[in-house]
């Protein structure tokens, strides 16, 4: 049996039909054209950078920062108190300062680190794991290593086992990537035969081993934060040839897809730092330059990636004299191209995607990626936070009454 359909009378077909255009062009007018503001996949990740509350009067000096997506964060503060003719009745005094979400303001709050003694140093780590949660660890090496978490701000804090516990099968939001021995748990990593990704998670600040391990040689190396776009990057070698290659997963740990590097050596360097840009990803290949005076974080080569990662061209290799020669911390990629690389005696910026470079005035503070943005200290109270590698928000730390600091 054919059922009618029922037809609007022919006016008001025509009516419809006029008002139609007139009512798209109202719903989308004032919309944001995709790939201006926001590149194609970047959901906003490459805007503007949050604004971060100065803490120049902060005490001490600051011995760790990171920041959580909102821009709240936490800091370690250290003071040290030195006795030149009696160096092991030197101390120093450590504090935790805190960045509440939305606040005007850092707030000192009490450490769970103890007071050291001047000749042991100041060798806390500091991570953040999502908006008021933290994780301090203290020792390590010949040391016995302790970890304090915190789910509140730094108000109060807990006592943390830093053996692993347990497996996870993925990188939970706001957790962090690390590594550990895998053949003898307290070995460090110079005398670790082989090591395996763990994530430190952001409920109770436990290590869990990732269930699934990119398929890379016998010393991965990640980067602590997702990226922007969301993807995890891990560095290694392919185990088949030994020749640099990098790990990228898009649903947070739990598989792994797995690209070689057009390296310039048949041996690996030191180790690759990838960063992903507004509009392409970068790993830098880190070795000596053959040739030339020596440097400092020497750069081998820049690899440049507009897939993802699926395939990379080498768009720099490092010479004995053309620099950058050398890379502080992680390149800084920008819209069109556009890359910054703080070297050991001054910063570099492409415009072509690492092609060729010119020397700039500026830009030689060390970088790396927090949940907030891209980091970079200038001095050793001046910082700088970005997410698309051309607006930065600036702010300072425990600057103390240095006058070499005054000025903009």
């Amino acid at each position: 049996m054919r059922v009618p359909v029922s037809r609007a009378p022919a006016p008001l077909r025509a009516l419809v039909a006029l008002l139609l255009p007139w009512l798209l062009a109202a719903c989308t007018q004032g919309a944001e054209p995709t790939g201006e503001r926001h590149p194609p996949g970047s959901d906003g990740k490459f805007g503007a950078p949050p604004r971060i509350a100065d803490g120049s009067e902060l005490p001490g000096r600051v011995s760790g920062v990171d920041f959580a997506a909102d821009g709240s964060g936490f800091a370690l503060l250290a003071e040290c108190v030195s006795d030149p003719a009696t160096p092991e009745n030197g101390f120093c005094r450590q504090w935790i300062a805190v960045l509440d979400p939305g606040a005007e303001r850092w707030e000192t709050r009490s450490s769970p680190l103890p007071e050291v003694r001047g000749t042991d140093g100041v060798s806390a780590e500091l991570r953040v794991l999502g908006p008021g949660r933290a994780l301090v660890e203290d020792g390590g090496g010949e040391r016995q290593r302790r970890g304090w978490f915190t789910g509140d701000g730094g108000r109060s804090w807990r006592a943390v086992d830093p053996r692993t516990d347990g497996r996870t099968p993925d990188v939970p939001a706001g957790g962090v990537l690390t590594t550990e021995c895998a053949t003898e748990p307290e070995a460090v990593p110079e005398q670790c035969a082989r090591e395996r990704l763990v994530a430190i998670s952001p409920v109770d600040g436990r290590r869990r081993t990732l269930v699934r391990q990119p398929p890379l040689g016998p010393h991965p190396r990640p980067g602590e934060t997702a990226e922007p776009d969301g993807s995890w990057w891990v560095s290694g070698t392919e185990p088949s040839t030994g020749r640099p290659a990098v790990a990228v997963s898009r649903d947070a740990g739990r598989s792994w897809t797995v690209s070689r590097l057009p390296s310039p050596a048949d041996t690996p360097g030191r180790y690759v730092r990838v960063v992903v840009g507004p509009d392409a990803v970068y790993a830098a290949e880190m070795g000596e330059p053959p040739g030339g005076e020596p440097v400092l974080n020497g750069l081998r080569a820049l690899h440049r990636s507009q897939d993802g990662g699926r395939t990379w061209r080498r768009t720099w290799t490092t010479g004995s004299v053309d620099e950058p020669r050398s890379l502080h911390g992680l390149p800084v990629p920008g819209p069109g191209g556009r890359l910054e690389i703080a070297a050991q005696s001054s910063g570099h910026r492409s415009l072509d995607g690492g092609r060729t470079f010119r020397k700039i005035p500026d830009g030689t503070g060390y970088v790396r990626r927090t949940a907030a943005g891209l980091l970079r200290e200038d001095t050793r109270c001046r910082y700088g936070l970005t997410r698309d590698g051309v607006r930065w928000t600036e702010f300072r730390l425990a600057c103390g009454d240095d006058p070499s600091l005054d000025g903009p």
